[in-house]
């Protein structure tokens, strides 16, 4: 194929200076309205300065520029009504619309709004615009950028995290709101509830003045005046906003029962047409979300909780999710619709469904020690977690696929996440919901925390692409989600690690003999390697590199901003090369060194790097440290480099492979099946013309009488 790749449409660029500070947590506070086909709301983001937060002087003309936007105009908000805020009485409990948007013939009240008090000390301007030019202003300015894409915001103010009651336990007198922060996000892991209840409540505090922002094409750039530094700028801001219909992060479209739904399906610019937020790998946070839709819809979420529906007033309910687990804001889930959960009729003895019991070697989950992550409540240091092997789960589906989830899906779901327990110990996550989403979702399936998105394509017929791609999306609690690329250019770190493991998932979950097993995925990876000859034959050499930035993978600007190569290719959406080479690559080196010590050691990388962000070396540099000298074979972290993952087209050591491997027995029935079938499609046909003419004579006739 002949295609030629344009960096300025084809990459996908990553604005948040996440080096001069990070978002630690987010509050969401949203309504879903589906006659408008908008989301609407408040967020509310708590920060802590960045690592590199004392060289902003000379960053902020760097991050200012953008590619819609040269000049780098600041405005106030436009007007916009919004109730007072009493902080002796707000509540975390709000009705569906208890906050107008502007710009629907509402008379500009902000004047009389208990959170513009401050504006006048809070812009120290009277223009509605401003240069983000130094030299105008007389200092240099910190300047917020987040990444935020078809998004209306109307207002971002500071939030007085100080007039929150009983706050004071937090600081010592004066009650400075940036230190108040700062000790909120540092609270220890076993004091999870308390901090969560206490960003709720920040939450909802009134505002002390209002920020100057900006938007372009891919960010929204946010700066307090006498603000210069990151430690200087406030530490809890809210974002009000709205969501645009044509947003490009979520779909609004209909179930299979033609009921309205809404949900996030894997956007190339992930959630920053939903949210403002911070989307490069590193700025990993914690979220809590409440969602108001009409009493009829389910909201579903990434979260840790089974939430349960509040009716706030009639035909009004309210959904609230919580994460304790640092995670990219790319993971950030949410589908909201007429979903029924789907419960078994019967349990079977037969079924897959039963609960057996996989139980490797005890010493396999001893690895974890201390956690080399930032202090959460993590489920690898409970010991009662490690050895859960089936999660609570629920099944969710437009009611009309009823009959084919408790047929197909629902005896596999604990059998798969039983198996991957098995091959990978501790599961990272708590529980899990699995949704039947609506029959325009782009692929098979897709995983985030606590989530799983599975297509209707997957439920007809019998249990094995249903399984295939259940384990498929189970792995990625593991690879993708609990250990992340920290360079997003390294897709094969999450999809070849899943495309391996639901091979040996499945072949667990089917209960198979280990001959059975080895048949079965020797099938496979031959499909698998046909469909890669296919892939190399039919896309841009750049685009089949498994690490396309080389020495430079992993590094960004100053600022902490950064560019994704190809990410916004449409031609990208559809190629397999990082499942397939990826895939490809692992098999090799579990055939190297052998499944016991690969799988031993598989588990030791995951308790190892669990809630951390990984690179290629990291995990190749560990693995050959971690075998012994015999098993190596010349491999090294360089070869494996220019061989298989810096290199286009099929890597030499596989077409070696496979030029003198043999297929295996099953293998050679179905090619055998195959040829059979192409030679009796081959063979002239004579056509019985005269039979046919009688045959539709006579039904003619038989239309005629019944007419």
């Amino acid at each position: 194929m002949d295609m030629k790749l344009d960096p300025s449409r084809d990459d996908l660029p990553l604005l948040a200076n996440t080096s001069h500070i990070l978002v630690k947590h987010y509050v969401l506070d949203l309504d879903v309205d589906f006659e408008s086909q908008v989301i609407e709301g408040t967020i509310v983001l708590f920060f802590e300065p960045g690592n590199r937060f004392e060289k902003e002087g000379g960053s902020t003309e760097e991050t200012c520029q953008s590619e819609a936007n040269e000049a780098c105009k600041f405005r106030m908000p436009e007007p916009c009504h919004i109730p007072v805020t009493d902080t002796r009485t707000f509540s975390s409990k709000v009705g569906c619309h208890d906050f107008v948007i502007c710009g629907k013939g509402e008379k500009d009240t902000s004047g009389k709004d208990g959170n513009h008090d401050n504006r006048e000390q809070a812009s120290g301007i009277s223009s509605s615009e401003y240069c983000c030019d130094t030299g105008n202003a007389g200092s240099e300015d910190f300047l917020l950028v987040l990444d935020c894409c078809d998004l209306s915001v109307v207002k971002v103010e500071e939030v007085d995290v100080a007039a929150v009651p009983g706050i004071e336990k937090f600081t010592r007198p004066p009650k400075l709101r940036n230190q108040i922060v700062r000790e909120l996000v540092a609270l220890p892991a076993d004091r999870w509830r308390e901090q969560l209840d206490c960003y709720a409540r920040c939450s909802q505090a009134p505002g002390c003045g209002e920020l100057l922002f900006d938007t372009d094409t891919w960010s929204l750039q946010i700066r307090k005046t006498g603000a210069q530094t990151a430690t200087d700028f406030p530490h809890a801001i809210r974002i009000r906003y709205r969501t645009k219909p044509q947003g490009r992060s979520v779909t609004w479209t209909s179930d299979q029962s033609g009921r309205p739904c809404v949900y996030t399906m894997g956007s190339p610019i992930n959630n920053r047409a939903l949210f403002p937020c911070q989307e490069p790998p590193v700025a990993m946070s914690t979220w809590q979300a409440t969602v108001r839709a009409a009493a009829s819809f389910v909201v579903l979420m990434s979260g840790e909780n089974s939430a349960k529906p509040t009716q706030l007033r009639e035909g009004c309910s309210s959904w609230h999710y919580y994460v304790t687990m640092p995670m990219p804001a790319s993971t950030f889930t949410i589908a909201v619709g007429s979903w029924t959960e789907m419960k078994p009729e019967t349990c079977s003895s037969n079924d897959l469904a039963t609960e057996r019991s996989f139980s490797p070697s005890e010493a396999d989950f001893r690895y974890a020690g201390i956690c080399g992550h930032m202090e959460y409540p993590c489920r690898f240091q409970n010991a009662s977690a490690t050895t859960q092997e089936i999660i609570p789960h629920r099944v969710f589906a437009p009611l009309c696929l009823q009959g084919a989830c408790q047929e197909t899906l629902l005896p596999l779901v604990p059998a798969c996440l039983a198996a991957a327990h098995s091959v990978l110990g501790t599961h990272p996550f708590s529980r899990l919901d699995v949704l039947i989403v609506p029959a325009n979702f782009p692929s098979l399936g897709m995983a985030s925390p606590h989530i799983i998105f599975l297509s209707q394509s997957t439920l007809p017929g019998r249990s094995h692409l249903c399984g295939t791609r259940l384990c498929h999306e189970i792995a990625h609690a593991w690879f993708g989600l609990a250990l992340g690329a920290r360079d997003w250019t390294e897709e094969w770190l999450s999809e070849g690690f899943a495309t391996h493991l639901e091979d040996v998932f499945w072949a667990r979950a089917q209960q198979l003999a280990p001959h059975e097993a080895q048949e079965q995925q020797e099938l496979r990876a031959g499909l698998r390697w046909r469909r890669l000859q296919d892939e190399v034959q039919n896309s841009p050499k750049e685009m089949q590199v498994l690490r396309p930035n080389k020495e430079k993978t992993g590094h960004v600007s100053d600022s902490g901003s950064s560019v994704i190569k190809h990410g916004l290719n449409p031609e990208k959406v559809f190629m397999q090369v990082h499942y397939l080479k990826g895939y490809f690559l692992l098999r090799f080196l579990a055939q190297r060194l052998g499944d016991d010590t690969y799988f031993s050691f598989l588990r030791k990388f995951v308790h190892t790097y669990h809630g951390q962000l990984i690179l290629s070396q990291d995990f190749l540099q560990m693995l050959l440290e971690n075998i012994p000298e015999e098993k190596r074979l010349e491999l090294s972290v360089e070869n494996i480099f220019r061989d298989w993952l810096e290199s286009s087209g099929i890597p030499q050591p596989l077409q070696r492979e496979r030029q003198a491997g043999a297929e295996c027995g099953l293998a050679r029935q179905v090619s055998a099946e195959v040829a059979k079938w192409v030679r009796v499609n081959r063979r002239p046909r004579k056509r019985k013309r005269r039979e046919t003419e009688e045959v539709f004579e006579e039904q003619t006739q038989q239309a005629a009488a019944l007419a």
